[in-house]
């Protein structure tokens, strides 16, 4: 090798750091960028918010955006539903993905590839579609308007079916085998032996569960029709009506709100989900 060839793989070599750190900065910025603009108007008064040019630190920060957000809608009342509804539901996908990934993955039954199958391509099928018999199956059992309803048709997940299977099938089979011999069946199997493992899994499925049914707006928006059953999404849709006094930083303060129990949730669970995430991809 040549000393120019050699310098110039030394000179990209020692340039690749560089330009990781370089790229993931940028990245970061742009997955921020929103979220700081955000949170620096909310603490604007009116007239600031539309200033040019646009300052990224208010001249004036004010915390008034924030206590029109409590005067306009009733926020405990908001959260606590969607605390309610989102946490139950995270529970709820927990241990439906669990039992369902274990089955599909040790359990040998009829018919257990078609029935992955099936469950795989309810996937590909949008909410919107399925929107309508849900409402009307929920309309039968008289569980419209009514948190129950928002609950109990997100207990299925076939995205958590799917990742807890491949979970369970990374697991050696000699830890279920040797359960069995010493006399446990099945569900003692997956109680004792599994589920513990499994728990960086479950804690992926969890913190997922958990932050896109806190956002959620569609089925609550069809499903609820009486504020008291309002989730904090639904009821910050209230606050638009600012946007035409130019009270924008009103409307952002509240979706600042909505944003720190998520965010909170994200950082307590962000090292069991990156456990989890390594985990699963470990081949047995």
């Amino acid at each position: 090798m040549s000393q120019a060839t050699l310098s110039l793989s030394r000179t990209r070599y020692s340039l690749a750091p560089w330009a990781r750190i370089v790229g993931l900065t940028v990245c970061a910025l742009l997955t921020l960028g929103p979220v700081i603009w955000t949170v620096s108007t909310s603490l604007r008064t009116p007239a600031e918010a539309f200033d040019l040019p646009p300052k990224l630190i208010p001249t004036d920060p004010s915390a008034d955006a924030y206590r029109g957000v409590f005067d306009q809608i009733d926020v405990w009342l908001l959260a606590l539903n969607s605390t309610l509804v989102t946490a139950l539901i995270a529970v709820g996908q927990m241990i439906t993905a669990g039992l369902a990934g274990y089955a599909f993955a040790r359990l040998e039954f009829r018919f257990k590839k078609p029935l992955f199958g099936l469950v795989l391509a309810t996937m590909m099928v949008p909410l919107q579609v399925t929107i309508v018999p849900v409402f009307l199956v929920l309309k039968s059992m008289s569980l419209t308007d009514t948190l129950l309803g928002l609950i109990i048709p997100a207990f299925p997940t076939a995205f958590g079916t799917f990742l807890m299977r491949q979970y369970f099938l990374g697991m050696p089979k000699d830890l279920g085998e040797a359960a069995m011999l010493d006399g446990c069946g099945p569900w003692r199997t997956f109680r004792s032996v599994y589920a513990p493992l499994a728990a960086p899994g479950l804690a992926i499925v969890g913190v997922l569960a958990f932050n896109y049914h806190w956002n959620e707006f569609f089925r609550p928006l069809i499903l609820e029709t009486s504020g008291q059953n309002y989730t904090l999404p639904l009821g910050l849709v209230s606050l638009q009506g600012n946007l035409g006094t130019g009270s924008i930083s009103v409307v952002l303060a509240g979706v600042v709100l909505s944003m720190i129990p998520a965010v909170a949730v994200f950082v307590v669970g962000q090292r069991p989900l990156r456990e989890g995430i390594t985990s699963a991809g470990v081949n047995r």
